[in-house]
């Protein structure tokens, strides 16, 4: 029985179980996305690490939670 890999969890391939892959791959894509920003309302804001937000189009620098910015 063939399987696919999806999302960015398909690179721990059958280990950990199926619920903890789903979870990590929910969060990733959370975190990779693009957000509105706060002070220009663009949809520019990318995470830089864990809870640390820069939007692109504004320069600014903010914080917020750890996988989104609000």
């Amino acid at each position: 029985m063939a399987t696919s890999k999806s999302a960015s969890s398909g690179r721990f391939g059958v280990r950990y179980g199926r619920k903890i892959r789903e979870k990590v791959s929910e969060i990733e894509k959370k975190s990779r996305s693009l957000y509105k920003c706060p002070y220009c309302n663009k949809i520019k804001v990318k995470r830089v690490f864990a809870g640390v937000w820069h939007c692109k189009s504004c320069s600014n620098k903010f914080t917020g939670k750890a996988y989104t910015p609000y």
